[in-house]
């Protein structure tokens, strides 16, 4: 199938000089949307990685601003680098799905486009997933970096270790932080997943569904941050204009509209217990952990965020907004 088949344009960039038949171990794939504010920075970062076996593709969300100008000529200069742009901006979900099928490598790696890399990034999580054949996913530690270059080291609070999957799965209900979403996947086993839905913290159901399908391993060592700035899509506000950030087509007005996103936020959570490939008893106690987590949630307070309008609170940010 061709990419414009899948709906992508390919940008005219010189031709690899790889062997197109021999795959490189990993796809590192990176979504953007007017990104020219920081995406030459994390591009310098992921392109001077000491491990090199790997393919950089990039689709770019019909960005009205310089970001295609660089990604064209980083291609030009790297034939390790797959550019392609959407003829419509699809939204940040859409733009993160259509990467895994373009994929050619055994491990998969969605990035940020305004994050922070440290070379050996890549080494260490490479290193890791092959040393630890039961991680679903390998993951490093991380820190967040502000608007001004300052840098915060981040602890990983969650369970995802845990031999027992409804622990697992209830630590990512409960725990506050991580940012398991920009780990090290296999991806025959990402492949098997339902794709990251367009519903609010959709990227705690999608993990939720991975952790209880296997351990997550986290590499003790700060080797990437998370940018913070205001143009983040956690930081839209009401509920509405964080989904149509995520997704254009879903777009509406309303305050009844909310009840059905927050609906739909459940759903995504049971429906991932029903998909994650484990025991019938352990779906039980998965099932025991969310109704436990949504009667605590279900108080006055939170209903009457909710029928204001604005975004569900949620108390583990598995994704780090994984829709940005």
């Amino acid at each position: 199938m061709s990419l414009r088949s899948r709906g992508v344009e390919a940008a005219p960039a010189r031709e690899p000089t790889y062997d197109e038949g021999s795959a490189p171990t990993v796809t590192v794939a990176l979504p953007v949307y007017n990104g020219e504010t920081y995406l030459e920075e994390a591009l310098d970062g992921l392109l001077g990685q000491t491990y090199t076996d790997f393919e950089l593709v990039i689709s770019d969300n019909a960005s009205t601003d310089g970001t295609a100008e660089i990604c064209r000529r980083y291609a030009e200069r790297d034939p390790r680098i797959r550019y392609v742009r959407q003829p419509a901006n699809v939204g940040a979900v859409p733009n993160h799905n259509l990467l895994l099928p373009l994929a050619r490598g055994r491990y998969f790696k969605w990035v940020g486009h305004d994050d922070l890399y440290e070379p050996r990034l890549l080494e260490r999580v490479v290193e890791a997933i092959e040393a630890h054949p039961e991680a679903v996913l390998v993951n490093v530690w991380d820190g967040v970096v502000d608007e001004e270059g300052h840098r915060t080291v981040v602890p990983y609070p969650l369970d995802t270790a845990n031999p027992s999957p409804h622990l697992r799965f209830r630590s990512v209900l409960r725990a506050s932080g991580g940012n398991d979403f920009y780990g090290l996947f296999r991806t025959a086993s990402l492949r098997r997943v339902r794709p990251l839905g367009s519903y609010l913290h959709s990227d705690r159901a999608y993990m939720g569904e991975l952790t209880m399908n296997g351990p997550f391993h986290q590499v003790p060592e700060v080797l990437f941050y998370r940018r913070e700035h205001e143009n983040r899509t956690s930081h839209a506000g009401l509920a509405r204009e964080v989904v149509a950030k995520l997704d254009p087509s879903r777009a509406g007005s309303g305050h009844r509209r909310s009840l059905v996103l927050y609906g739909e936020y459940v759903w995504g959570l049971f429906s991932a217990i029903l998909h994650a490939r484990i025991s019938w008893r352990e779906r039980a106690r998965c099932l025991w952990e969310l109704l436990a987590f949504f009667g605590d949630r279900f108080r006055p307070a939170v209903i009457r965020r909710v029928m204001s309008g604005a975004a569900p609170p949620a108390d583990a940010e598995v994704g780090a907004d994984a829709g940005r």
